[in-house]
């Protein structure tokens, strides 16, 4: 999938705006989707902050029974798709679609021609069709020299749907300079941007085709919970950054 297509997908010419909901419980993870819903956010992706991915499971299930036709992705904390794929099948299966998946670290690794990780995780991807989003020099994970991030970038577009990077941790900015690296070395491939994105800042970053963001539209000191206030700041400025991809 390019760029267009990408954006097309989700019916904008902007980067697209996936809050990331920090689930606890069924009811609250619906009461955050009936916001983002209620803004005009086009989806959203589901991460286990806070607890294993069995107990994440039933939450998930309930929350695609009661929001049948709502665009969900998940994140499963710390587990590569290598993991994760069969699991997403395993719900494929049952009838729980699941329209993407998000991992921390993708496993490239830029200091070598060969891919033995990224390749497993590719051919683990048999019976789940979501798009993939792939962490590359991404927060808490191995530190990639910033001198290497155009060649991490290059390698990573040809294993995942969408090239997926960050600041340094949770709610910190990236680097200007690191997101012209990631663009022009991504190509065609969509780039997504997880990390420190606020109503404030995010038209520094116009070349990027999706917004994940939690802490930069939840309400102040609150981990869990979307401010629908600051969500549609954003998803104003986003309309606003409408490049031609």
């Amino acid at each position: 999938m390019n760029r267009a297509a990408f954006r097309s997908a989700f019916g904008t010419q902007g980067p697209v705006v996936l809050p990331v909901i920090h689930v606890l419980e069924t009811k609250r993870t619906l009461a955050n989707i009936d916001v983002l819903v209620g803004e005009g956010a086009p989806g959203c992706f589901l991460i286990n902050h806070d607890f294993g991915v069995e107990p994440f499971l039933p939450i998930i299930r309930e929350v695609r029974a009661a929001r049948p036709d709502l665009w969900i992705g998940l994140n499963f904390l710390a587990v590569t798709g290598l993991e994760a794929f069969p699991q997403l099948a395993s719900l494929s299966r049952e009838g729980c679609r699941i329209d993407a998946y998000w991992a921390d670290d993708a496993r490239i690794d830029e200091r070598t021609e060969a891919q033995p990780e990224a390749a497993a995780i590719a051919a683990a991807r048999d019976g789940w069709d979501g798009l993939y989003f792939g962490g590359t020099a991404f927060k808490k994970q191995r530190p990639v020299d910033p001198g290497d991030y155009g060649r991490a970038a290059t390698i990573a577009r040809d294993w995942m749907d969408v090239v997926c990077t960050s600041g340094a941790a949770t709610g910190i900015e990236a680097e200007d300079t690191k997101i012209a690296t990631f663009r022009a070395a991504c190509g065609d491939t969509p780039l997504a941007l997880a990390s420190g994105i606020t109503p404030d800042n995010a038209h520094r970053y116009a070349g990027v085709d999706a917004f994940m963001v939690a802490t930069g539209i939840n309400f102040d000191d609150n981990f869990y919970d979307i401010d629908p206030a600051r969500l549609r700041r954003l998803l104003d400025v986003a309309e606003t950054l409408g490049e031609p991809a």
